[in-house]
Parts: structure tokens; C-alpha cells; sequence
């Protein structure tokens, strides 16, 4: 008001409109208000106006105005063109035409008059500024209900339900009018009661002051207000942009409304009953993917989607029309994303499908709802490489499970799905609904949906190892099943070299978690290299590189497909392939003992899984830095590092990557002298454990530090007894040489404690030969060194080196047959 003459506040109905521009007038000398709701011609408004500055008491009972009354702009004129006045054009929404006329008049001939006007859109005058009224924040919009609150039940406290309280604010959009009736519905109603109706909110909100104007008692009357000032081809496009969920850009709104959109919501835009906002499209510079136009997303407000919905359903027949050209839209959509979310231009593609990822909902619940089972297949086979990498697996695979529901008639016998040989898959399995139709779809390989079934099932199977624990996953029923579905991708066929087709290797895990499953890796390989392209080929490569570091023998071939990789990686351009290349690297530095190395490589991995918002990858990737740092000597920041590695995957719920994190937080409080606390870590990694799917190494890795925990506790016989378990177990999992030699160290320490100076010597010798050259790290290294040097100490230089010399030369059969000897 400073630095303009004319203030139109303008907002939907409710939002506070008339209350804000009064507070703005209040420290005004000469401020008056002229109402013009009540208004139903155009042409009244100067008069209401010429009654509100009260000139027609001044002309009749004064000689100070010239002008009549049969000329109320003249008048108006008159009056305000010598004088300093504010005067408050108020709701000029349904005579907007005539008060934008009044206004621009007024203003050109009365140089000391200003202008606040409230509308639901722009007056559209020169010089006009325009300040749309924002619905309440989530604190001034609690401490409006709460003073509502307590005003209709004295000493109402609004903290002891403040969540609920929190949901009515929310899902009334923070609109002022809208929180003062629903707060005027505690005389009756809990603030949980009134949450749990907004679904209902047009009858819930009706208890509006008797004092106000009537269409402000009730929400409804507010909204019906905004509706009835609509022209038709409005109303159709404001009814047809309700079917979308969370909001939409012009491109969808073109393909889903039946007539021109643009101008149309450009005018809803003005009538403040589509909020705009600006479209950040995830990549400097870029535009948003698909055309879409200027950048802009809109949405309607809650309370204004459920009206427009109600008025939708009066007209059934275009409504669905609206609903299956949105449904065709975003499965379109989503059918596009998918290669291009595994290509360099994928940052605008991901932040593109989250922006419409309520829309992506709303179109499989309607498929999977109407039983449209070739959308569902379409949409759920689209998104799944999707929701993998943004971590919605566990989504995902409810989804695919409802996708997969479809394969079976609705009027199919509820029992458990029967698949080969007779055997079935309990109702309780996480495959029950997935199993159902397996055999009748294996009969007809040539059946139009078959492949788009398989996959679906492939996907199902892809997502849900991350949201259940191994033993459910374990069952011989389970396996039958899971075998079934591998078996139609293990050969060479066009779907085994794309996703999701191409991770069947792996399915070998839920059958058999210590299964080895490197062959079936080289096969998936050559599949993609004949069916699939760059992206596949280095899929299947970066998973052998991951299993290969993780096995007994392999790691000294993995060099070849690390070069590949990073070649591969390169072209496709894909960020999360390249991070999962840079853990690969950084995995097999590790298991050399380059720390340095694995570090940059893991810095590298971590800054891409950023970029690419695979969150949940970051967990595993920060602590993998923390043991670096531990592995290195730098305590105090690998303590830093797991508690950030902690948060995250709290935040994102990746339970292997809490599993390792507490299992790395023992190991140190072990070496830090507080045996109490790592054995409350080791507790709680294996608790971890149970609930994820983490791979062999990391039993070992337990055993380990529980041998060594149960050792300070209890003595170092008792710490062998555990360690004799856990050694066979870990070659019988096929446990790399490193975490092998690692069980040996610890093995030979207890040994050095108990006395066994020259067994723990052979052992210390035989794990330092099993590394194959490569180096200790250093708490390993500083343990290894002790045992070294008072074993020296006791059997004397000679003695030393000959029991080293024995030690170097024992069979790993040899060296197993030393602990348990000694193991009580």
C-alpha cells in the first residue's frame, strides 16, 4: 500500500481476504469499507459505494457536493478527489467488470485515494497489484483453531491431540474461514472425530456465525459462491481436472480435458480455484520432460478437489471419459520414463514421475479396481525399475502383488494356489496371489500376456527380497514357486536380457541363500549381451562383479568386467549405474586392503546415489567409509560416520545396511574395552539380520565379533567354542579369503590367550597366506602384531619360525583341525 494506489488481495473463499485488507486499514485516518457482496446487479456498485462514505446523508444535510444522487459516480468523484481516503472494495468477485471500472475511474481522478480490494480473481486494471492471500502455515492456522477452540470449550487444550488437530488444519487447506467452522463443531465432536469426517467436510462444516453474509455459514455455500460465478466451459474443466490426484501440468490437462485447456485453467488460475506453482523440473537449465510447456504445475486445494468431485459424479458418462483419458495419459507417461530413467537424461525423468506419482496411483487403484488388466500390467512393469531406484519397494511390490491378483477370474475357488506337481503355495506366503495363475499361464507360452505376467512375477519377486526377512522367503513351497518363475528366464530368451527379467540369477537366493550363484550369473550375462543393450549387459556384470568380490577364488577376475563396466557406464550415462560401478571398484579395493582407493571410490558412489535420489543406497555407502576410516586408525570419524550412516537408514528403513552398522559399531566398542555395549550391538545386529536378507559375509562377520565378545566375557576358550561354529559355517558359505583369514586371526588370538602360543602361531601364519599378498587392517594388523611378538617371546626366534614355517604350509582342512583340537 506504500508503494501502490491499487491492492486487489485475491484468494479463495475463505481465505481471509476482507479480515486481512481491514487490518490494513486500521492504522488509516480515513479508511471506508464498501461491501459488495450483497450486490446482484453490476451496475449498483457505485452507488453501494456512494452509501458506504455515507454521501448521501452529506449532500442532503450539507451544500458541500455539487452532484446528485442520480449520478453516484460523480458524486464519488467529487468527494474523493480533494481528499486522503482508503476505500476497501470488498468481494468484487461477482461484479467484477463494473468495480474494476469504478476503481480505474476513481483512481485517475482522485490522486490522494487508494484502492484495497478483495476478489477471488484480479479486477485487471493498470497499475493493479495483485497479493493472493496464502492459506495459514501450520502454526498460525493451530493457534486460530485453538483460539476458536476456546472460545465454544473453555479450556480446550489443543496440544493434548495436537495431531489431529494438525490433520484438520492440513487437510483444510490452512483456510481461515474453514478451521473457525470445523473448531465450532468441538461443542460435539472430539478433534479426532472432526479429522476422521472431512471426508464429508460439506456437511461436517455448517455451523458458520449468524452474523456473517449466508454464503459464508457454511463451507459449502462459500465454494458454491466460487462455482455459480463460473461460466460453463469452466465448470466442465474444473470438474474434469478433479480426476487428478496431487496435481498436474498443462500437458496432462490438454490430454485429459475434452476441449482447450489452456486458457480455461488459466482462468480458474485468476478465480483462485487452481493454485498454480512453479515446476522445477530436477535439472538446471532443463525443461520440463515431455513437453510441458511453461514449467507451471497445478492443483486444486483439498476442500475444492472434493467439491468439483461432487459435481463430477452428477454427470457420470463424462467423468469416466476424464478418468480413462487420464489412465491412458499417465500410462503413457509412465511407458515413456522407463528407459529413460536408466539413461543420462534421467534426473528430469525421476523428478517428473515423482511430481505425478499420485496420479500414477490414482491410475493403477482405478485399474486394478475395474480389473483392467492389461493397464495394471502396463503401468506396474513401467514403474518397477522406478520404485526400486527411489526406494518404494515395499509399494512396489503391494502393487505388483494387486497387478497379479488380475491373472486369476473373480470368480476362481478361494483356496491356496496350486502350482507343480500339486504342491501349494500356503495362503500365508508372500507369492499366494502371484502363484494363483502360474500353471494355467505356463500351458500357453504364446499367449498374448504371458511375458508381461512373467515379468510382473519377476518383479514381484525383485522387490519383495527387500521387504521380507529370509525366513519367510525359505519355505519349500516358496522355492517350488520361485523355481517355476526362473526357470522361464534361465535360457536364452529375448525377455531373460531386459529388466526385470534379467535379475532370475538371483531368485536362486530366496531358494537357497548360500546357493552358488556365479554360473547363473555368467549365463545372464551372455543374455544381455545377445538380447539386451549397454544398460543390461552392465546390470548383469556389476551384480557378478558384487558376488564375485564376495566369493573364494574370484576376486583376481573381476578387473576385466570392472573395465567393461566403466566403459559401459559411461555411455549409458545412467548415475545410478555408475555408483553402483564405483561400489563395485570400491568393494574390490576393499577386499585387497586399499583403503585409500576404496574410499574414493565409495565418495564417488555416495555423491551419484545422491544426485540420482537413490536414498537408500546412501546407508550402506557411508558406513562401508566408517570402517575405512576404522580399518585406517581414524576412530573418531568412523564413529561419526555410523551414527550418519544410522540416521539414514532409519530415515529410509534399509534394514541389511542397520544390520552391518551395528554389527561395525561392536566390532569398535569391542576394541574400545566395553564388552557390555558390544554385546548389546551384536544383539541388535543379529535382530537386524533376521528381519533383512543380508549375504553370508556378514554371518561371518557376527560370529566373529560374537566369538571375541563372548571371549572377554567369559574367557578365551569360551570365545573358541563360538568360533568353532562359526569358521565351517563361513567356508560352507563360500566366505571370501579375506573374512576367512579373519576368522582365523581372531582364532589365533584366543589361542595366544589361552597358552597355545605355538598353534596360534600356525594359524596366525596360515591366515597371513590365505590373503594372498594382501594386507591386514590395521585393528586387525595391531592384534596380529601381538600375537606375533609374544608368541616370539615365548617359543624363541627359532621356535617361532618354525612354527611359522608349518603354519604357512597348512591345508585349510589342516588349519580347521588346529581350532577344533584346541576348542573345548
Amino acid at each position: 500500500m506504500q508503494r501502490a494506489r491499487l491492492v486487489t488481495l485475491t484468494g479463495p473463499g475463505g481465505s481471509g481476504k476482507t479480515r486481512l485488507a481491514e487490518e490494513a486499514a486500521a492504522g488509516h485516518p480515513s479508511a471506508w469499507l464498501a461491501e459488495l457482496a450483497p450486490l446482484d446487479r453490476p451496475e449498483a456498485v457505485p452507488g453501494a459505494v456512494v452509501s458506504a462514505l455515507r454521501l448521501r446523508e452529506t449532500v442532503l444535510m450539507t451544500s458541500e457536493l455539487t452532484a446528485t444522487h442520480s449520478d453516484p459516480l460523480a458524486l464519488l468523484i467529487e468527494y474523493c478527489a480533494p481528499r486522503s481516503l482508503l476505500l476497501i472494495l470488498d468481494n468484487c468477485e461477482h461484479v467484477i467488470g463494473a468495480a474494476a471500472q469504478l476503481a480505474e475511474t476513481l483512481l485517475t481522478h482522485c490522486p490522494g485515494l487508494t484502492v484495497v480490494a478483495t476478489s477471488r480473481e484480479p479486477l485487471g486494471v493498470p497499475g493493479e497489484t495483485v497479493r493472493p492471500v496464502e492459506p495459514l502455515p501450520p502454526a498460525p492456522a493451530h493457534r486460530l483453531f485453538a483460539e476458536r477452540a476456546e472460545a465454544v470449550r473453555p479450556g480446550f487444550d489443543p496440544d493434548r491431540d495436537a495431531e489431529s488437530v494438525a490433520e484438520i488444519c492440513r487437510r483444510l487447506d490452512g483456510l481461515p474461514l474453514a478451521i473457525e467452522l470445523a473448531a465450532a463443531r468441538l461443542r460435539l465432536l472430539t478433534p479426532r472425530q472432526i479429522a476422521d469426517r472431512l471426508d464429508n467436510r460439506f456437511r461436517l462444516l455448517t455451523s458458520g456465525a449468524r452474523t456473517v453474509l449466508p454464503r459464508q455459514q457454511t463451507l459449502r455455500a462459500v465454494v458454491d459462491w466460487s462455482w455459480d460465478l463460473l461460466d460453463e466451459a469452466e465448470r466442465t474443466v474444473l470438474r474434469e481436472v478433479s480426476v487428478f490426484a496431487g496435481g498436474w501440468d498443462l500437458e496432462a490437462a490438454e490430454a485429459v480435458c475434452s476441449g482447450p485447456a489452456a486458457d480455461l485453467i488459466g482462468a480458474l488460475v485468476d478465480k483462485s480455484l487452481v493454485v498454480a506453482t512453479p515446476y522445477d523440473t530436477g535439472e538446471e537449465g532443463g525443461t520440463a520432460p515431455g513437453g510441458a510447456g511453461d514449467g507451471m504445475r497445478y492443483r486444486l486445494l483439498e476442500t475444492i478437489q472434493e467439491y468439483a468431485t461432487e459435481r463430477a459424479a452428477e454427470t457420470p458418462g463424462p467423468r469416466a471419459e476424464a478418468e480413462r483419458r487420464h489412465s491412458a495419459y499417465f500410462r503413457a507417461l509412465a511407458e515413456t520414463a522407463e528407459p529413460l530413467l536408466r539413461s543420462a537424461e534421467q534426473l528430469p525423468w525421476i523428478h517428473r514421475l515423482e511430481a505425478d506419482l499420485d496420479n500414477l496411483r490414482a491410475a493403477l487403484q482405478r485399474a486394478v479396481e475395474s480389473r483392467d488388466e492389461a493397464q495394471a500390467l502396463g503401468l506396474t512393469l513401467s514403474l518397477g525399475w522406478f520404485w526400486w531406484l527411489r526406494n518404494y519397494r515395499e509399494e512396489g511390490s503391494q502393487w505388483v502383488g494387486r497387478a497379479l491378483g488380475l491373472t486369476v477370474p473373480p470368480d476362481a475357488p478361494d483356496a491356496p494356489a496350486t502350482i507343480a506337481e500339486g504342491a501349494l503355495v500356503d495362503r500365508t506366503s508372500p507369492f499366494a496371489t502371484a502363484a494363483a495363475g502360474l500353471e494355467a499361464d505356463l500351458a500357453d507360452e504364446d499367449a498374448p500376456l504371458f511375458w508381461s505376467r512373467m515379468g510382473l512375477r519377476m518383479l514381484h519377486l525383485f522387490l519383495t527380497v527387500e521387504s521380507r526377512p529370509a525366513v519367510v522367503l525359505g519355505s519349500a513351497l516358496d522355492a517350488r514357486y520361485i523355481l517355476r518363475v526362473r526357470d522361464v528366464f534361465a535360457r536364452p530368451v529375448p525377455a531373460s536380457g531386459r529388466f526385470p527379467g534379467l535379475v532370475w540369477p538371483f531368485t536362486l537366493y530366496f531358494v537357497d541363500w548360500v546357493a552358488d550363484v556365479l554360473p547363473y550369473l555368467d549365463l545372464a550375462v551372455d543374455n544381455c549381451r545377445r538380447f539386451g543393450g549397454d544398460w543390461e549387459v552392465a546390470i548383469t556384470l556389476m551384480f557378478r562383479v558384487h558376488t564375485a568380490v564376495d566369493q573364494p577364488g574370484h576376486l583376481v577376475g573381476v578387473d576385466g568386467d570392472l573395465a567393461e563396466l566403466r566403459e559401459l557406464s559411461r555411455r549409458v550415462g545412467d548415475r545410478w549405474l555408475r555408483a553402483q560401478v564405483c561400489s563395485a571398484a570400491g568393494e574390490a579395493a576393499m577386499a585387497r586392503g586399499r583403503h585409500e582407493e576404496a574410499r574414493r571410490e565409495y565418495e564417488e558412489a555416495l555423491r551419484l546415489a545422491y544426485e540420482v535420489g537413490a536414498h537408500a543406497e546412501a546407508p550402506f555407502l557411508i558406513a562401508r567409509l566408517a570402517e575405512i576410516a576404522y580399518r585406517s586408525g581414524d576412530h573418531e570419524l568412523a564413529v561419526k560416520g555410523l551414527a550418519e550412516a544410522n540416521a539414514k537408514a532409519d530415515d529410509y528403513g534399509v534394514t541389511d545396511s542397520r544390520a552391518f552398522i551395528r554389527l561395525m559399531s561392536a566390532d569398535m566398542a569391542l576394541a574400545d574395552g566395553d564388552t557390555a555395549g558390544a554385546r548389546a550391538l551384536a544383539d541388535e545386529a543379529r535382530a537386524e539380520a533376521e528381519r533383512g536378507t543380508p549375504p553370508p559375509q556378514f554371518a561371518a562377520g557376527l560370529g566373529g565379533v560374537e566369538a571375541r565378545v563372548t571371549a572377554a566375557e567369559s574367557g578365551p576358550s569360551a570365545g573358541l567354542a563360538v568360533l568353532a561354529g562359526v569358521l565351517p559355517e563361513a567356508l560352507r558359505t563360500r566366505c571370501s579369503e579375506a573374512v576367512v583369514a579373519s576368522l582365523v586371526d581372531v582364532a589365533a588370538a584366543l589361542l595366544l590367550d589361552t597358552g597355545e602360543h605355538a598353534r596360534a602361531t600356525r594359524l596366525l601364519a596360515f591366515a597371513t597366506r590365505w590373503r594372498g599378498g594382501h594386507e591386514r587392517p590395521m585393528p586387525e594388523r595391531a592384534e596380529a602384531e601381538r600375537v606375533a611378538k609374544e608368541a616370539r617371546s615365548v617359543l624363541g626366534d627359532d621356535g617361532y619360525e618354525r612354527e611359522r614355517a608349518a603354519g604357512d604350509g597348512l591345508t585349510m582342512d589342516e588349519a580347521m583341525e588346529e581350532l577344533t583340537d584346541a576348542a573345548p
